[in-house]
């Protein structure tokens, strides 16, 4: 694990609890959130269901949506105390500590990805890979859906905010698609929250689908 991936496990620790209840609250009253992991639930079921990756699962709150929506869940974080909250949370997925740049997947192995605002603690130069990384574990024909801090303008630049746990970055949309396009993934369907609707930063939040080129296996 790398030295920025410790600190940022360490200080997603101190406040697992409270992140916990901050996370969870938020995607309760999210609609636009839960609709987007819907879609995704639904497009995997689609192509027969099986196992999703929850990439920074954290306390494991989508990881719950998703296993009442019928999928079997495999939930990755950095943060040991958030999996203890998370095997509490959802006791029928299993979770496992680990890193975006260290997903403990082999190719092709899942149905699909979901990466709910985990991203944005990976800088811009370290972003094709972490994306590379998610695409190659998803079969052909799968899912992945990444949500983050973005913009209204799909080119917007990258900018670094001030997240309270660790180093944080907001991305333009098409920033993020043209390394998920580069690994062979087409896009599916967005939706982006205006600026206006976020009260505490003013940022638009982004939701990506995407599927994988290439034949099932």
């Amino acid at each position: 694990m790398t030295e920025h991936a410790l600190s940022v496990s360490r200080a997603y620790d101190e406040i697992a609890e409270l992140y916990a209840d901050h996370a969870g609250s938020a995607f309760a009253v999210d609609p636009l959130h839960r609709a987007m992991v819907d879609v995704f639930a639904d497009m995997v079921l689609s192509i027969g269901g099986g196992t999703v990756l929850d990439a920074g699962c954290g306390p494991g709150h989508i990881s719950a949506h998703l296993v009442r929506r019928g999928l079997a869940v495999v939930g990755v974080d950095l943060a040991p105390k958030a999996l203890v909250l998370a095997r509490e949370a959802c006791p029928s997925a299993g979770f496992v500590v680990g890193g975006l740049e260290e997903l403990p997947l082999v190719g092709g192995s899942v149905a699909g990805v979901l990466s709910s605002y985990s991203v944005i603690h990976t800088s811009p130069e370290r972003l094709p890979g972490v994306l590379a990384r998610m695409v190659r574990v998803v079969v052909g024909g799968g899912y992945l859906l990444v949500s983050f801090q973005s913009h209204e303008d799909p080119a917007g630049p990258v900018e670094v905010f001030d997240h309270r746990v660790a180093t944080a970055y907001r991305y333009g949309v098409e920033h993020v698609l043209e390394p998920l396009r580069a690994a062979g993934m087409v896009e599916v369907a967005r939706s982006v929250l205006a600026e206006r609707e976020d009260p505490r930063r003013g940022f638009a939040q982004a939701h990506l689908l995407c599927r994988k080129e290439g034949p099932s296996v």
